[in-house]
């Protein structure tokens, strides 16, 4: 399919702001990589319909919701490699959906890498979804997350079965990341042109993230983990993307675990395509991700 002229602009954009030399760095500068952070939206929108930010452990959750009579609540983990975020794209994407639906939704600004490894990171969001069952019923959550924020919340699902704790209704992942080790193959020629990822930068913050340096834990890796039982999933992946690889064999396996799940391949778009800025194809993701949540 022909690509729009948008397309081609946010690539130029994403070039101009070189996402993928700085992920093309071994250890990965985090520092750098964290002043593009918003922890606090300031918008007019935000000023608006911002009802709360309060603390679930280390966990800084912002509450916005323009329904009052909401019955429903989101739970949003952002991505950023387990060591950024949120940006001002997830902030964006809350706005819209926020705008377009009847959720209150939580923003998760969970601690990060290095400071924090895996183990911390998921005792954060499994808090998280604990303190949201206080108030609302498991059909009334639902679960959304792009890159990482993807890991954790697969993650998270495999515990809550293990523990047998109930479920969320839905769950809508944006290119979530499987396998830490970066270790198939495939992803070295898609490596060469991936225009936002690079497989050096990833895997160094995985190993950032890693408790004892164990890639392959399911908490960082969840593809080594079971995924029967899971609820429905809406898998919002890219084939330009170095996570597309792990990705296809996550759908493999989900297949075969009869997982009930709907897969929307953005041809030729990049990691995280539905939350980016200006392209055409990008909105287009965002209204089929939003028809999702509503449905």
């Amino acid at each position: 399919m022909r690509k729009s002229l948008t397309y081609y602009i946010t690539l130029f954009i994403i070039k101009l702001k070189g996402i993928k030399k700085e992920f093309s760095k071994a250890p990965i500068d985090y520092k750098k990589i964290r002043k593009e952070d918003i922890h606090q939206p300031k918008s007019k929108f935000f000023r608006k319909y911002l009802v709360r930010n309060f603390k679930i452990s280390n966990t800084s959750i912002t509450e916005v919701n323009r329904n009052k009579t909401s019955s429903n609540l989101l739970i949003f983990i952002h991505g950023g490699a387990f060591i950024s975020g949120p940006a001002k794209h997830h902030w964006d994407t809350l706005q819209e959906i926020s705008k377009r639906t009847k959720y209150t939704i939580w923003m998760c600004d969970y601690p990060k890498a290095p400071e924090n490894n895996i183990s911390e990171l998921s005792k954060n969001i499994d808090l998280v979804y604990k303190t949201a069952l206080k108030t609302y019923q498991p059909k009334q959550i639902s679960l959304i997350g792009d890159s990482v924020g993807g890991t954790l919340i697969i993650a998270l699902t495999q515990r809550l079965i293990k523990k047998q704790i109930e479920l969320p209704l839905k769950i809508i992942l944006v290119s979530p990341v499987m396998d830490a080790t970066m270790s198939n193959p495939q992803i070295d020629a898609i490596d060469k042109t991936d225009p936002m990822l690079a497989k050096v930068g990833v895997l160094s913050a995985k190993k950032m993230c890693a408790e004892n340096d164990n890639l392959k834990d399911v908490m960082i890796s969840p593809i080594n983990g079971s995924f029967i039982g899971f609820p429905k999933i809406v898998l919002f992946i890219a084939d330009n993307d170095i996570t597309y690889p792990d990705q296809q064999l996550t759908i493999q396996k989900m297949i075969k675990d009869k997982v009930n799940i709907e897969v929307i391949i953005g041809k030729g778009m990049p990691h995280i395509w539905p939350f980016l800025p200006v392209m055409k194809e990008a909105k287009l993701a965002l209204n089929e991700l939003i028809f999702k949540l509503n449905s």
